[in-house]
């Protein structure tokens, strides 16, 4: 099966690391960006996701994400993140890059999360350069900076801006030497983050999707195991079988 050739690859590797998108954050209660029912069908990203958008109406901008932090609020790491973090208690996942900005790798315990897409914990003054430490309050006018008055950012990647410099560079260090690359839940489309596994793949090391159904990057013929359904039961499945081959190696 799929997963043990995971598992194995896994066990036979020092270095691994996981490559997240929404998918994995789905079964906590965080709408997905994609499907024909996720955000982008409510809210037309070239209207409100681009850096264009925030800077034409900052008010219209803000209400918008605020709907979209609100549909966040109460959610929590579900199993899929929770197995993330089981495999770097276990000495088996280096660091995870996620596309993400909702913060649930750090709140099941994994301790080294690169965010390619920032993070909404500061906002940002794109005028004076300034950070804010966050979250924004939930109501009311658009925050602005005690700096010079302009109106705040979160401190997460639109379409239009560049991914954090360091970030990406730091991603794309731990992928190119990296022997095993995870992806989970991530559609592979959005560039220059879906360009993290293929670094792996050219690296000599092999790549390990997760995923609901097969992506773009499944069909590349890039992926050495494709394991398919929801990661929040693949994923603890394939924690499970390296437990149990840890314990007992020969069986």
């Amino acid at each position: 099966m799929t997963i043990h050739g995971a598992c194995d690859a896994i066990l036979s590797a020092t270095r691994v690391i996981a490559f997240t998108g929404a998918g994995v954050s789905v079964p906590s209660g965080i709408p997905d960006f994609r499907s024909s029912e996720g955000i982008w069908a409510r809210y037309p990203p070239e209207e409100y996701a681009t850096i264009q958008a925030f800077h034409a109406d900052p008010e219209r901008w803000w209400a918008f994400f605020r709907e979209l932090s609100a549909a966040m609020e109460g959610t929590g790491p579900n199993p899929a993140h929770e197995a993330l973090a089981e495999l770097e208690a276990l000495g088996c996942l280096q660091a995870v890059i996620t596309q993400n900005v909702d913060q649930l790798h750090q709140r099941a315990g994994n301790s080294q999360v690169i965010e390619l897409h920032g993070s909404p914990a500061r906002l940002a003054c794109l005028s004076c350069q300034s950070f804010t430490p966050g979250p924004a309050p939930s109501a009311g006018p658009a925050p602005r900076c005690e700096a010079c008055g302009e109106v705040l950012k979160p401190d997460v990647v639109l379409f239009g801006e560049t991914l954090p410099l360091k970030a990406l560079a730091e991603a794309e260090a731990l992928a190119s030497s990296a022997e095993v690359c995870l992806t989970v839940g991530t559609s592979g489309v959005v560039y220059p983050a879906a360009g993290i596994p293929e670094l792996t793949q050219r690296g000599g090391g092999v790549i390990c999707q997760f995923n609901r159904e097969p992506t773009g990057l499944t069909h590349t013929g890039r992926v050495r195991w494709f394991v398919e359904g929801p990661a929040e039961e693949t994923l603890p499945r394939l924690v499970a079988l390296i437990q149990a081959k840890q314990a007992d190696p020969a069986g």
